[in-house]
């Protein structure tokens, strides 16, 4: 993994980078509904395809992977990883979890399943420990759907990063919505992007050879 400082003086977003960074600090939130029909026919375990799909889509785009260093400095990491939240029933508490991404499929969920077994009964707060700095987080909320999520972050202005919430899925008109929410910095990452973002997911999404190798 690296990270490639920014230079600001030539960056191409520097001037809204600065405006949604410092003048107007500004994150948002955009809601949509996949259609998952593909995964859920080909009987596919909804978790990791979903995580697996949103990763390959993170590292295809670098407004998803820029950020702040430890040091403060702005750049964009080479690679992400998912860090995903798992549910402790006794406790009704949450630990989270992150795996090393794969460009296959098959390879992902395999390493996925390693995780689940060696840290997914673990409840603390970070299951898995050493979280690298180059994560983003999803989370899913499966006991029920949703229109609209937004989270409220104390410090969310310095976070550039996005955060993916999943919902509960279900079935509309012969086909399955998964809710999806997209936070998002505006400093870093404009609706366009988002949209984009979402399109190419959903395409992926239905690429049933991608899942089923």
């Amino acid at each position: 993994m690296e990270f490639q400082i920014i230079d600001r003086e030539t960056w191409p977003r520097k001037e809204y980078f600065e405006h949604y960074c410092f003048a107007v600090p500004c994150t948002y939130s955009m809601s949509v509904k996949l259609d998952i029909t593909p995964l859920i026919e080909e009987h596919v375990q909804l978790y990791p395809a979903m995580l697996y799909a949103l990763a390959t889509l993170v590292n295809r785009h670098s407004e998803f992977r820029t950020a702040f260093n430890e040091k403060g400095e702005l750049g964009v990491f080479s690679e992400m990883l998912p860090s995903y939240t798992v549910f402790h029933k006794e406790s009704e508490t949450f630990s989270n979890l992150w795996t090393e991404y794969h460009p296959e499929f098959a390879a992902f969920r395999q390493a996925y399943r390693r995780d689940l077994e060696q840290y997914g009964d673990v409840q603390k707060l970070e299951g898995k420990p050493g979280t690298p700095a180059n994560t983003f987080p999803v989370s899913m909320v499966p006991w029920v759907t949703f229109e609209g999520f937004n989270l409220n972050l104390q410090k969310g202005y310095d976070y550039l990063l996005p955060i993916f919430t999943m919902g509960k899925y279900y079935e509309e008109d012969h086909r399955y919505r998964l809710p999806l929410a997209v936070q998002a910095h505006h400093g870093v990452c404009d609706g366009f992007h988002v949209c984009r973002f979402v399109n190419e997911l959903q395409e992926l999404i239905g690429q049933k050879d991608v899942f089923n190798p």
